[in-house]
């Protein structure tokens, strides 16, 4: 059997502030409110096809062997795909809400070579802004 995976369908990154991180995730990368279930620890944020989970450290779906928050981070990171991609108008956004940046650079993903841009969300976990490949973006000139 080979198993042909499409996309990623959702994204889980452990969380101490919930609602910083939902504000963070909604306000500023332009995600919405999924689903919320509070009783269980879980806010869920639409982010285009795909799913942002924030999980509440300590809440009913947190698992004791994630260990203790802030003894490692919780993801290397996750990519998000925007288009259009201006790099100097991500910037100035996400400098404008306080956001920490990290570079910018040409980087392969899914689709190929194109550019992208590192940030780090409220609680350090670092975020990939990912642009079309460069392909796609000199063809569509």
């Amino acid at each position: 059997m080979k198993i042909h995976i499409r996309e990623i369908d959702h994204v889980v990154i452990r969380a101490t502030d919930v609602e910083t991180m939902t504000r963070f995730y909604c306000d500023v990368l332009g995600c919405s409110l999924e689903k919320e279930q509070r009783e269980l620890g879980l806010t869920q944020l639409r982010a285009g096809r795909s799913l942002i989970d924030l999980l509440q450290v300590g809440g009913k779906l947190d698992h004791a062997e994630n260990g203790a928050p802030g003894t490692g981070r919780n993801m290397d990171h996750v990519c998000l795909r925007v288009e259009p991609f201006d790099a100097d108008a991500l910037k100035t956004h996400l400098t404008g809400h306080g956001t920490r940046l990290g570079e910018q650079a040409l980087r392969y993903g899914a689709d190929g070579f194109g550019q992208s841009l590192y940030l780090f969300d409220p609680e350090g976990n670092m975020v990939e802004l990912k642009g079309p490949p460069e392909a796609a973006r000199v063809t569509s000139l």
